[in-house]
């Protein structure tokens, strides 16, 4: 039932170790979080998942295929899919167009049949289209689809680059820090779509999140880590129990 599984993972820059030998396994169907102070390593481990980064050591096999050498354009392929920090979107373009690119993986029609626009292309349209019209109702995005994304508020964008990493319809969902920059109403709303992404959709979600009222929501499994090395994995409740995880995490 294993979806990812992460084997001795290290990465190093130069003389400095940002992850040290990190070792977990994200089954099918749960939320996963990683937490951990600032510098921690858990970006950098969500960077060589995407293989933004190659490993100095290590393993990497989702749904028991070693992925460690994947390109990095193959990982969406691969049914991958994740957000970030920082807002990846196109500013001067709508909602709908931003949501179409993440339909570009599912793209089997050449240039020259859509340079000519041939009844296969129009189908794929709909059907892209029509995939993407779901995803929109699905996070309640209809008032937003036909609007700029840099005239949305900010927690619009975010719900807006979820919504696109959606539109690829992963196995895995990656959320690096998604209640970042979030209220207190925006946080429990993206709790509410957390829930609904694994339950109506099926998707398994390995989370990065500093919130640990959302991490306590949502999360099936917490793994902490402090300077690049596994501190403790166990259920929410364990981990804030945990007195090494409150010394170097939680400022106890």
């Amino acid at each position: 039932m294993s979806c990812l599984a992460v084997e001795r993972l290290t990465l190093r820059f130069g003389g400095l170790t940002a992850v040290d030998g990190v070792s977990f396994e994200v089954r099918r169907g749960e939320v996963f979080t990683l937490i951990g102070p600032n510098g921690a390593g858990k970006t950098s481990i969500f960077n060589v998942i995407s293989r933004f980064y190659t490993p100095s050591a290590g393993r990497l096999a989702f749904e028991d295929r070693d992925i460690t050498e994947v390109p990095a354009h193959e990982v969406a392929r691969l049914g991958i899919a994740r957000t970030f920090q920082n807002i990846e979107l196109f500013d001067n373009a709508t909602v709908l167009d931003n949501l179409l690119v993440g339909r570009h993986r599912h793209r089997t029609t050449r240039a020259w049949e859509e340079l000519l626009f041939l009844p296969k292309v129009r189908r794929a349209e709909y059907a892209h289209r029509r995939r993407v019209e779901e995803i929109i109702d699905f996070l309640d995005l209809q008032r937003y689809r036909d609007q700029r994304i840099g005239a949305l508020p900010y927690g619009v964008r975010k719900i807006c680059e979820l919504a696109r990493a959606l539109c690829t319809e992963p196995k895995l969902l990656l959320l690096d820090e998604p209640s970042s920059g979030l209220n207190v109403e925006e946080t429990d709303d993206m709790a509410f779509w957390i829930h609904d992404i694994r339950k109506e959709l099926g998707i398994t979600v390995l989370m990065v999140e500093h919130d640990m009222t959302l991490v306590n929501r949502v999360s099936d499994r917490v793994l902490a880590l402090n300077y690049g090395r596994v501190l403790a994995l166990g259920s929410p409740q364990e981990i804030q129990r945990n007195p090494e995880v409150a010394t170097a995490y939680l400022g106890a």
